[in-house]
C-alpha cells in the first residue's frame, strides 16, 4: 500500500505537511529527533565454551534493572503517564519475555542481544494478533526490548534527545514510556510520522499542553536542526516559516482560567469535567475546577495486582478518590478489561479476536462475582463520603445488557446507572436503551474504530480511526437523539472531548456534558463560550455534511474563525 503525502504550499509559499492535530496550539521551533532505536542484533551463536546459565542470568539482571528503573519513573509521575511507566515495568519482567529469551539462549545457543530481541518480537506479535488493547501493548515490548539490549551493551537507553535548546521533537513513532517523560520546558511540541488521534503521545501531550501533530507523512525528510512551525488544532507543519508567521505564533497566549462553570455565549451550560485513573488526577481536577469527574477509570488497581483486590482495599480505594474529587458527579466506570486486556486472576482462555471479544461488561458473563464485589465497594465508598456517585458499564451492546446492568446497581443502592456507548449498536438502539439507564457516555476511542472497522493505534489508518469522520459523528447524533428521546443525558469522556473545535461539534449535535484530561478543560471552555448553541448547531451540520474527517475539521474550522483568533 502506497502511503500518501499530504503536502501543500501556504500563502508565504512555504512547504507545509499536512497531519492530524492532537494537542492544540502553536510552536516554533528547531527539530530535534530522538535517539535512534537499537540496531537489530547479528544472529550470532555462543562460544563454545560459554556457559548458557551466566548468560541467562546476565538478560535476567539487565530485565530487573530496567523494571526496577521504569518502576521508579512511575512513582514520580502522575496520570496517564504513571500507567504507561507502570506497565512497561510490568513487561520488563513478563514471563513470556523472559523464558522466551532463555530458552533461545539454552536451546539455540543465540547471544543474549539477539535472543532478546527475537523473543521480544515473539510476543509482540502475539498481541498484535490479539488486537484491541493487548495490540497498543506491542510498542510497549519493543520499548522494553530496547532498553534492556542498551543495558546488555552497556550503552545508554535510546529515548529523548538532550539538546541545550528548547526544540520540536521529532519521531517516527514515540514509546510510550518516552511520551511519559516528555518535559513540557524542554519540547514545544511534538511531530510524529505515525501515530494516531487516540495513542499515548496524543493524550499525554493534551495532559502537559504541548502542541502536537501525528500521521505526517511527509515529515520524513526533515532533519535535526530544521526550523518548522506546528499547529496542534489544524495539524499542519510548516518548513521555514516567515518571519511574519514566526512572530504570529510566539505571540504570548493569555493564560486560561475555568471559571467552574462550562457554558456557551448565550448561556447554554454545558458541564465540563475530567478523565482521572487515581487519587492524584482527581486532586488535579480539583485544581482546575472541573464540575466534576466524567470518567474514573478503575482498571488501574486491577493491572496491578497478581489476584483480585479485596472488598476492604477497593472501599479504602474508592474513599480516597471520592474524597478527593471536585464537587459535582463522579462517574466510575466499572472495570474496563477482560480477553484484550486481560487481569493476572482472570483465566481467559484463547481468543482469535479479544477486540470483538469477552470484554467490558461482557466479562460478567464469565466472571459475574468480580462485577458484583466492584459494586458492592463503591456502593460502600458512596454511602461513607456522601459522594455524588454515577456508574457506567463498558462495552454495552445490547438492550438486555443495560437493564441487567441498571438492575445490579439499583440492588445496592446505587441510583445513577448508565452505560457507555463504543459500538454501533448501542448507539443506534440508545433510545431503548436510555429507557432504563440513566445517562449514557460515548467512548469516541473505541466508537471510531469501530464504526470504521480501523485500528487506532495503526498510524497508517489514522485517517480512519478518527472521530471527526462524519460516520462516527452520525452515531453521536443518534445517540443524542435517543437521549432526547427519553429526556437522558449523553456525555462524551473520550478523547474527542478534548478538542476545542469538535467538542462545539459536540455540544451542536446535542451533547450535555464533556470529559477530558483535565488540562485541556481551559481551552474546551474558552472555545464554548465563544459561540452561540446555534453556531454550535451550524458547526455540526457543516461537519455532518463532510466526506471525511479532515474536511469536516477543516469545515468546522473555516466556520468558526473566532477558535484561530483564540489560538485553539
Amino acid at each position: 500500500m502506497t502511503r500518501k503525502i499530504d503536502a501543500d504550499r501556504d500563502k508565504h509559499g512555504c512547504t507545509r505537511y499536512l497531519g492530524i492535530g492532537v494537542s492544540p496550539g502553536r510552536a516554533v521551533g528547531q527539530i530535534a529527533k530522538v535517539f535512534p532505536r537499537v540496531s537489530e542484533p547479528r544472529a550470532r551463536f555462543l562460544p563454545p565454551e560459554s556457559n548458557a546459565d551466566v548468560e541467562v542470568q546476565r538478560i535476567e539482571k539487565a530485565a530487573a534493572e530496567t523494571a526496577e528503573n521504569l518502576a521508579l519513573r512511575a512513582d514520580l509521575a502522575t496520570g496517564q503517564a504513571a500507567e504507561v511507566l507502570a506497565t512497561a515495568s510490568q513487561i520488563a519482567q513478563d514471563p513470556a519475555l523472559l523464558d522466551g529469551a532463555s530458552d533461545l539462549v539454552r536451546t539455540r545457543q543465540l547471544v543474549p542481544t539477539r535472543a532478546v530481541w527475537e523473543a521480544a518480537g515473539m510476543l509482540a506479535d502475539l498481541l498484535r494478533d490479539m488486537g484491541g488493547y493487548l495490540a497498543e501493548r506491542a510498542l510497549d515490548v519493543y520499548d522494553v526490548r530496547d532498553r534492556i539490549i542498551a543495558r546488555l551493551l552497556g550503552r545508554p537507553a535510546p529515548g529523548l534527545p538532550t539538546p541545550d535548546r528548547e526544540y520540536i521533537l521529532w519521531a517516527a513513532d514515540l514509546a510510550p514510556s518516552d511520551a511519559a517523560q516528555l518535559d513540557p520546558k524542554k519540547v514545544l511540541g511534538i511531530v510524529l510520522l505515525e501515530g494516531g488521534p487516540t495513542s499515548h503521545t496524543a493524550i499525554v501531550s493534551r495532559e502537559l499542553g504541548i502542541p502536537a501533530v501525528v500521521a505526517a507523512h511527509g515529515t520524513a525528510s526533515l532533519k535535526d536542526g530544521d526550523l518548522v512551525l506546528i499547529n496542534g488544532a489544524a495539524g499542519t507543519v510548516t518548513v521555514d516559516p516567515s518571519e511574519e508567521q514566526i512572530t504570529a505564533a510566539k505571540r504570548p497566549v493569555p493564560r486560561r482560567d475555568f471559571s467552574g462553570t462550562g457554558q456557551l455565549r448565550c448561556g447554554h451550560h454545558v458541564p465540563l469535567l475530567a478523565n482521572i485513573s487515581d487519587a492524584a488526577g482527581a486532586r488535579a481536577a480539583a485544581e482546575v475546577k472541573a464540575e466534576g469527574i466524567g470518567l474514573f477509570r478503575t482498571e488501574l488497581w486491577y493491572l496491578g495486582s497478581v489476584e483480585e483486590p479485596s472488598l476492604e482495599d477497593q472501599v479504602a480505594s474508592y474513599t480516597e478518590v471520592f474524597a478527593a474529587a471536585p464537587k459535582g458527579r463522579i462517574v466510575v466506570r466499572t472495570l474496563d478489561a477482560g480477553s484484550d486486556k486481560p487481569l493476572p486472576f482472570m483465566k481467559m482462555g484463547h481468543e482469535s479476536n479479544p477486540a470483538l471479544g469477552v470484554r467490558g461488561y461482557r466479562m460478567n458473563r464469565k466472571f459475574p462475582d468480580i462485577l458484583n464485589r466492584q459494586l458492592d465497594a463503591i456502593a460502600q465508598a458512596q454511602r461513607e463520603t456522601g459522594a455524588n456517585v454515577h456508574v457506567m458499564a463498558p462495552m454495552i451492546s445490547t438492550v438486555a445488557e443495560a437493564n441487567e446492568f441498571v438492575d445490579a446497581c439499583r440492588a445496592r443502592g446505587i441510583a445513577h446507572a448508565g452505560v457507555m456507548v463504543e459500538v454501533p449498536s448501542s448507539a443506534l438502539r440508545a433510545g431503548q436503551i436510555l429507557a432504563s439507564a440513566d445517562f449514557a457516555s460515548i467512548g469516541t476511542n473505541d466508537l471510531s474504530q469501530y464504526t470504521m472497522g480501523a485500528d487506532r493505534l495503526l498510524g497508517m489508518l489514522a485517517d480512519l480511526a478518527d472521530p471527526w469522520h462524519p460516520a462516527v459523528l452520525d452515531l453521536i447524533d443518534a445517540t443524542c437523539r435517543g437521549g432526547a428521546q427519553q429526556d437522558r443525558p449523553v456525555g462524551v469522556c473520550g478523547e474527542a472531548a478534548a478538542d476545542p473545535a469538535l467538542a462545539v461539534v459536540l455540544v451542536g449535535l446535542g451533547v450535555s456534558t464533556l470529559s477530558m484530561t483535565p488540562r485541556s478543560i481551559p481551552d474546551v471552555a474558552a472555545a464554548l463560550s465563544a459561540v452561540t448553541l446555534a453556531e454550535a448547531r451550524e458547526a455540526a451540520g457543516v461537519a455532518l455534511a463532510a466526506t471525511g474527517a479532515r474536511s469536516a475539521r477543516q469545515a468546522v474550522r473555516d466556520r468558526l474563525e473566532v477558535l484561530t483568533e483564540l489560538g485553539l
